[in-house]
């Protein structure tokens, strides 16, 4: 009875070891918080975005003159 949970287990690991969609889309998930973590550090938490994005476009514009 043991060999066989032992030998069940072995087989339930190799399958996991071998599947890599899970891993990658671990990946991506981590990809993702870091890339919404830089964007919150550079812009702040406090809804300044919106107020961030159109001073640049209006730099764009005045530059653009």
């Amino acid at each position: 009875m043991f060999l066989n949970l032992c030998v069940k287990a072995e087989m339930v690991v190799r399958d996991f070891i071998e599947q890599r969609d899970g891993v990658t889309a671990i990946e991506y998930a981590l990809v993702g918080v870091a890339i919404a973590g830089i964007v919150t550090a550079v812009f702040g938490t406090n809804g300044d975005l919106e107020k961030a994005l159109d001073e640049g476009m209006k730099t764009i514009k005045d530059k653009m003159k």
